[in-house]
């Protein structure tokens, strides 16, 4: 991969991210409140449906911009002698590598964002801060595992043209798992230390079935706007740089 695309993916993605993140920020708020363990109108409701967005404006760039970069990378290096058969394997295995790397940046941006989203009162910078304080880097990676998971699982590749198809058995249930984990108890629960598995059956005995698909509305509204927005403006963007 020459220079000049790595920069022009590098470019798109995190233009793309940007685009999306921002423009679909309400319905991302109302999903995380009606996941929310304490309810959506405890949680704030419609009110401050932009609560959280300044970390979200500045993790978008690096995060859509790390993705695209990994991704498109690695799929020219595993293009080197393989055969058309397996392309779409290569796709995948690019698409999960640039996930992984993604969510370093992802998921502290989303445990912040999340937090004051529900904290309509709170600033930023003041959750940072106190995320920090009191757990450490390690609070700001709470649910790493899981959105990994579900990024991985939930991606899939078709010819050259980025297909995100987030299904809702895949979706709903990993994103209202990264919510238990980052708000649990500092110490002394399964949640705190990061168990997915404990966290799903804490849901499921406490709320049910409805509970695990909390949020299933806006979440797929996003998706499909999402995925226009997203991937047209990465193509368009990336045309326009080479």
């Amino acid at each position: 991969m020459e220079p000049r695309e790595s920069w022009a993916a590098l470019a798109a993605g995190g233009v793309a991210g940007v685009c999306v993140d921002l423009i679909l920020f309400p319905l991302d708020t109302v999903k995380t409140r009606l996941q929310s363990p304490q309810g959506f109108r405890k949680a704030g409701g419609f009110h401050g449906i932009y609560a959280g967005v300044p970390s979200t404006a500045i993790g978008s760039f690096p995060n859509a911009a790390a993705f695209f970069i990994t991704y498109e990378n690695v799929k020219s290096m595993l293009h080197h002698g393989s055969t058309s058969y397996l392309t779409p394997a290569t796709h995948m295995v690019a698409a999960c590598l640039g996930e992984v790397v993604a969510c370093l940046v992802r998921v502290p941006s989303e445990v912040v964002k999340q937090r004051a989203q529900v904290s309509p009162s709170s600033s930023t910078l003041r959750i940072l801060s106190h995320t920090l304080y009191h757990e450490g880097i390690q609070g700001l990676y709470r649910g790493y595992k899981s959105t990994v998971l579900r990024e991985c699982t939930s991606v899939h590749w078709c010819g050259n043209w980025i297909m995100l198809l987030r299904t809702v058995n895949e979706q709903i249930p990993f994103s209202l798992v990264q919510f238990p984990l980052w708000e649990s108890l500092k110490a002394g629960s399964s949640n705190a230390s990061g168990n997915v598995l404990a966290a799903l059956g804490g849901i499921w005995r406490t709320q049910g079935l409805s509970g695990l698909f909390a949020g299933v509305v806006p979440r797929m509204a996003a998706i499909s706007l999402g995925g226009f927005i997203f991937l047209g403006t990465y193509e368009k963007t990336r045309q326009l740089l080479l």
